[in-house]
């Protein structure tokens, strides 16, 4: 095997916020060390796939939760690679956590800002404010860091137009690389949804247009619109994320990690004492070439780059594609697809076109 992507779970956050639905658990700091032995345990049985490795990340929960010192033996065992991210919530950045993860080899921070309007973030249940955000881009940025991402949340109860623009003003003041914008997603069964759900329904309509917002303000800011939800300044791309939009292999360790391997594709158990036990429990699906290819048009077409179609003709339905050409929707040159510019704002419901 000659996998060349790691992706690291750490779950622990301090707080649980209603909209989330990832593998997460509050506090815990017990369990901190017994944690990371688990994952280097974990490694030390499946890392015989990897290769030389181009991407590490470490997601969450929230990875700068994690008691420092275990944070930092975590990432001094893992395997090197030419970008290692680590997502990080700013509350938790501290002048020495940020020298800690530099010194630890870590070359690119995801900060969660998600919005800079204090009433839109207790509606988040954010406990970050915005001057925690801008204190942690100072440290990151005293520590040597420059690679530095930021994520906005759009689409929030009771958030205006101005709101928007507001945040995505605030965000670029602050120079990162890159800015990954995300509409909300409220999953079934949350508590947010619960609470908000009706708001949600009503503010929907006007998505489209704060999509349409978010694209042209970072454009005209000078970035890069290189995927359907993220920004980059010159060539700042996320490659970790890059490589899932690719439909590279990678293997994922941690609670609730999932791994794509040639043809399977496994989930670890979302139950931290099982996985603690060293117990995996892993869900595993077996995933043909009809999936793989039709994985590889659906991802592969949220990049601005175009797509080769060499190998999945078969997947595309001749009549849809006839359709969103007439449309200018999407276009074929030289053996490649790619979405137009209006295309890429109707994202997937045009590859549903194509795919049939």
């Amino acid at each position: 095997m000659n996998v060349r992507h790691l992706y690291v779970h750490l779950p622990f956050c301090g707080h649980r916020c209603g909209y989330c639905d990832f593998v997460t658990a509050v506090g815990r700091r017990e369990q901190h060390a017994a944690y990371v032995d688990a994952l280097l345990r974990e490694l030390a049985e499946q890392g015989h796939v990897l290769g030389g490795l181009e991407t590490v990340f470490l997601g969450g929960g929230t990875p700068t939760f994690t008691v420092l010192a275990e944070l930092v033996r975590l990432l001094e065992a893992l395997p090197p690679a030419d970008e290692v991210t680590v997502e990080a919530n700013p509350e938790t950045v501290t002048a020495e956590l940020a020298r800690a993860l530099r010194a630890s080899g870590v070359t690119r921070i995801s900060l969660g800002a998600q919005s800079f309007r204090p009433h839109l973030l207790r509606v988040l249940e954010r406990g970050a404010q915005p001057d925690d955000v801008r204190g942690a881009v100072a440290h990151l940025r005293n520590a040597g860091f420059d690679n530095l991402s930021l994520d906005l949340v759009y689409g929030i109860p009771g958030q205006t137009v101005a709101d928007l623009e507001a945040d995505l003003a605030d965000a670029i003041a602050l120079g990162p690389e890159h800015l990954s914008c995300y509409e909300l997603e409220a999953k079934p069964g949350t508590r947010f949804t619960h609470t908000h759900g009706g708001e949600l329904a009503l503010q929907a309509d006007a998505m489209e247009d704060y999509f349409e917002r978010v694209v042209a303000t970072l454009t005209h800011a000078g970035y890069r619109w290189y995927e359907t939800a993220n920004f980059c300044r010159g060539e700042r791309r996320a490659l970790h994320n890059v490589a899932y939009w690719l439909g590279r292999d990678y293997l994922g360790i941690g609670v609730g990690a999932v791994s794509t391997i040639g043809d399977e594709r496994r989930r670890n158990t979302p139950k931290l004492a099982r996985y603690l036990a060293g117990d995996y429990g892993r869900e595993v699906e077996l995933l043909d070439g009809e999936t793989r290819a039709r994985e590889r048009v659906m991802l592969g077409l949220r990049l601005d780059d175009p797509l080769p179609v060499a190998g999945l003709e078969h997947t595309l339905d001749p009549a849809g594609l006839a359709r969103v050409e007439q449309l200018g929707l999407a276009r074929r040159d030289r053996g490649t697809l790619a979405l137009t510019e209006r295309g890429r704002y109707l994202g997937g419901a045009v590859t549903a076109e194509l795919l049939g």
